[in-house]
């Protein structure tokens, strides 16, 4: 039995999808007609991506309870060199 393809690989096939008009509109005037396929596989892929992330995040909660949000805020100020203050947050 073969593996599927990850995302973003694999032969490119043809599928149907129904869109509002409005979004088609928006669609094809930020990617023009011939960029529409590029532009919604970036989008499905992203939002794949971030659904596997997000499935990631609520396995490691069940496991190790909920993130601490003083933490990650002490983790971010150190990332961006906001370190004043902070000195047990690394």
């Amino acid at each position: 039995m073969t593996t599927p393809p990850a995302p973003g690989e694999g032969p490119v096939r043809p599928v149907s999808v129904s869109l509002h008009e409005g979004t088609i509109a928006a669609l094809k005037e930020r990617t023009g007609k011939r960029g529409m396929s590029a532009y919604l596989e970036a989008l499905i892929q992203r939002q794949l991506e971030r659904d596997r992330l997000r499935e990631l995040i609520e396995d490691a909660e069940a496991e190790h309870g909920p993130v601490d949000h003083g933490a990650v805020e002490a983790k971010r100020a150190v990332l961006r060199g906001n370190t004043a203050g902070s000195a047990d947050a690394a």
